[in-house]
């Protein structure tokens, strides 16, 4: 796991709910569907929760197709026992590679959210201390801040020097599929002329 890091809140975006002023970095946040393998994939989190399943088409389907982001996590977490075998060890890139796909195929909207951070720190606030976000405690926030680091990654590698993704790579996993078939580039269908992401440096190596 990686370590622990702590935030003053004054030099922090904050993001807890979708509707706040910053919930479009959250990964339940509506209006910024993903398209994979022809799929349409409501939210970011779908996306994120099915991926624990490669041997269980049935399981990213039932996600998938659940409006809810957060009924979908739960779809998850009742499945848990079909989770991959290497999920603790490969969770982060997915995470990674999910947002480069995120932020690729709605670059305008989510590239200028970021930019709007204005380069302070990015922090997921949760009530109890997770690996994904940080807790409040006082002026400050602590926790790992998974989610958050990610974003501030992606900022600061791809949207500040306004380097746009038009087409995201798969990640070299054995089994990195959908619905039962392997995962292939993933372009943004309105644009899909230039190449495929850079070499990526992941944030949890």
């Amino acid at each position: 796991m990686s370590a622990m890091r702590t935030y003053l809140i004054s030099d922090s975006v904050l993001f807890r709910k979708t509707k706040e002023e910053f919930g479009g970095l959250s990964n339940m946040a509506p209006g910024f569907s993903l398209h994979v393998n022809e799929v349409i994939i409501p939210t970011a989190e779908h996306l994120y929760q099915a991926l624990r399943f490669p041997d269980h088409p049935k399981v990213q389907w039932d996600i998938i197709n659940e409006k809810s982001p957060m009924r979908a996590k739960w779809i998850g977490r009742a499945n848990i026992k079909h989770t991959r075998s290497d999920w603790d060890k490969i969770q982060f890139k997915v995470m990674q590679w999910v947002l480069e796909v995120k932020l690729s195929q709605n670059w305008h909207s989510f590239s200028s959210l970021l930019n709007k951070t204005s380069g302070k720190n990015i922090v997921e606030v949760t009530p109890k201390p997770k690996v994904w976000g940080a807790v409040i405690e006082g002026n400050y926030c602590t926790g790992v801040n998974a989610l958050g680091r990610l974003l501030m990654h992606m900022r600061e590698t791809y949207v500040i020097p306004n380097k746009r993704m038009y087409c995201v790579s798969p990640l070299d996993f054995e089994k990195f599929n959908l619905l039962g078939f392997p995962i292939g580039v993933v372009c943004d269908e309105n644009d899909s002329t230039v190449s495929t992401t850079p070499e990526r440096e992941f944030v949890f190596a």
